[in-house]
């Protein structure tokens, strides 16, 4: 499927929505106005591809609210060429918007069947996120520390594994709750023992898993 001059025009729409909603990072809405998200959707979901909305995406997974994403992205303030570790690939929408903005990023997805198939949508659309195959509780210690670490989906506390590949001076943002919702909570790392947080409201996320699944 091409990414045709009505796409644009629907992303331009969706780009204004969101800025209307409170995103002011001007980076995150440029990357979101660029990466076609209507690629990254189940057939039956693509023509609803630029409501504001998550959407099933297979294996008990969801493609995010595109506000949430902007909203993470921005929470997480990520620079060109930040080293990023993103925990729960999934449809690989939010690991494109991450390379767009010029991350270095590490995505980890523990369903084979959406590892597979992110990675071949991604590469196939020109981007080259490290992907990894495994539980994201436990990160990817050998590429790290990380710049920022992101999390797509909801914890039912914060890693400890995470915190240890942080580095100093870094950031991370995950939704930390149960079933019924999660606090966006933001992590900033002060020290090697030191650590400050702070909480961006409720969002509703799929279950953070342990394991992997094939």
């Amino acid at each position: 499927m091409e990414d045709s001059f009505r796409h644009k025009g629907l992303r331009k729409k969706l780009v204004e929505e969101i800025r209307k909603k409170g995103i002011t990072d001007e980076q995150v809405l440029t990357a979101i106005s660029k990466v076609p998200r209507h690629l990254f959707m189940e057939s039956g979901f693509i023509n609803f591809s630029y409501k504001d909305s998550a959407f099933p995406i297979g294996a008990g997974q969801t493609i995010s609210q595109p506000y949430t994403v902007a909203f993470q992205t921005e929470l997480l303030q990520v620079s060109p060429m930040d080293k990023v570790l993103e925990i729960g690939t999934g449809s690989g929408y939010q690991a494109a918007i991450l390379v767009e903005m010029g991350a270095k990023v590490f995505t980890i997805e523990r369903q084979r069947e959406l590892f597979v198939k992110a990675k071949s949508q991604l590469e196939g659309l020109g981007y080259y996120p490290h992907f990894f195959y495994g539980d994201g509780y436990l990160g990817m210690p050998s590429y790290g520390p990380y710049k920022r670490i992101l999390v797509t989906a909801g914890a039912p506390s914060v890693p400890t594994k995470l915190i240890e590949q942080l580095e100093v001076g870094g950031r991370m943002v995950i939704p930390v709750g149960d079933g019924s919702g999660q606090d966006m909570i933001v992590i900033e790392k002060i020290s090697d023992t030191e650590t400050k947080t702070t909480n961006h409201g409720r969002f509703i996320f799929v279950p953070l898993l342990k394991g992997t699944n094939k």
